[in-house]
């Protein structure tokens, strides 16, 4: 049965590509006007998480119509993240596909580095972008991701730091450390846990930083010493305590909005993510108690940039070039920034843009719940390299989930 559903699919593939396509011509030494004339009156494919109802009603309901209205491109979204991606991309390798399914992709860290190991990304293309210029690329977190220069590979599209959650009506001092966190699960018994995916693996990456002794622990290539010596340490705490977790250690969320659930019900007092801890779209809906409040980890949290790349195999690559001009706009990006759109940092280095631009970033509300960028920047660690998010995810399973 697997085998024939594997056929099915494959030969879906296969037909999708044989639909028509843009006539697309060489697109490395052609101007912007020849790639926007090659992208108007076309269908562009985007596939991204879409986990967030926020992230969800900016694209559908603002970008959709945005790129329609201007260039006439017919965006289309489907749902994926980091492994489907990868999935996809190696399946229509192995099928012998040259014109996939999906031409643009968000990605960063890990998902980057696998689609590069097998070259199933585009580029460079992103010193074709005119709105390129008005992001700074000799900012770290924007050059770098997770260790591995961009060059251009990938286009930035926001910034976020990770950070940690509570509610400040249980809780009155946080735990800030491993030390600290093990005294709160000893008061606090089954109001934290991890979860058993990005996030997880994310908080993860800041024990193992704390348990090297300082916060740039972990920078530099992967170093696999340094990791079996660390690891170790780190399931042995994990093991040690995980009988304080939520049901005991027994089971480990899946997803990370398991356990957004988990704390809006009131079961745990702790929670964490990206985009500082996602707390004020969480409030403002109602889900989150407005007692919540986001703090970084005393030997820092990971800052980073998530991305836009183009699939090596894309059948629109100048109209996945186009829709993401659009999305580094100072258009796109202000509504992105704004607590009412997505309430995402905006990559745009705000001092390049024109001044009417400059001075409406500045009017953008503040948030009212959750922490700023600039709050949490004496926190920012680096990402590391991408081997430590992929060990993670086998042994936390290996000798956390299954000991």
């Amino acid at each position: 049965m697997l085998k024939g559903f594997k056929s099915l699919w494959l030969l879906s593939i296969i037909l999708v590509a044989c639909e028509s396509k843009p006539q697309e011509t060489d697109l490395t030494n052609i101007t912007w006007e020849a790639i926007e004339q090659q992208a108007n009156s076309t269908t562009v494919n985007f596939m991204m998480w879409q986990g967030s109802p926020i992230i969800n009603n900016y694209i559908n309901n603002y970008v959709v119509p945005q790129v329609k209205k201007l260039y006439n491109i017919d965006l289309k979204i489907s749902g994926g993240q980091g492994p489907e991606i990868v999935q996809l991309v190696m399946g229509e390798k192995q099928a012998g596909v040259s014109e996939g399914q999906i031409d643009m992709v968000w990605i960063n860290g890990e998902t980057f580095f696998q689609l590069r190991k097998i070259q199933g990304l585009w580029g460079p293309f992103v010193d074709k972008l005119p709105n390129a210029e008005f992001i700074d690329f000799t900012d770290p977190i924007i050059s770098i991701d997770f260790q591995q220069p961009v060059n251009g590979m990938e286009a930035p599209w926001g910034l976020s730091q990770f950070a940690l959650v509570y509610d400040s009506a249980k809780v009155a001092r946080p735990p800030k450390d491993l030390a600290s966190l093990e005294a709160y699960l000893k008061n606090n018994p089954g109001t934290f846990t991890l979860s058993n995916d990005f996030s997880g693996m994310t908080l993860l990456k800041s024990f193992l930083a704390e348990l090297s002794g300082r916060p740039a622990g972990l920078n530099g290539p992967f170093d696999e010493v340094k990791y079996e010596k660390l690891s170790y340490e780190l399931w042995a705490y994990l093991n040690k305590n995980k009988q304080y977790f939520w049901k005991s250690g027994t089971t480990f969320p899946k997803e990370h909005s398991k356990m957004d659930q988990l704390f809006a019900s009131g079961e745990l007092n702790l929670t964490f993510g990206f985009s500082e801890g996602a707390i004020e779209e969480k409030v403002e809906q109602g889900l989150f108690p407005k007692s919540t409040k986001g703090y970084a980890w005393l030997n820092g949290t990971v800052r980073n940039s998530n991305y836009l790349g183009v699939l090596e195999n894309a059948r629109n690559k100048s109209g996945a070039m186009q829709v993401i001009n659009f999305l580094l706009s100072p258009e796109a990006q202000f509504k992105k920034a704004d607590p009412a759109g997505m309430n995402v940092n905006t990559v745009l280095d705000v001092k390049k843009l024109p001044q009417e631009w400059q001075d409406k970033f500045a009017t953008i509300a503040k948030r009212k719940y959750g922490p700023t960028l600039k709050d949490l920047a004496p926190f920012a660690i680096q990402e590391p390299a991408p081997e430590y998010m992929i060990r993670l995810f086998e042994d936390f399973r290996t000798f956390v989930i299954e000991k």
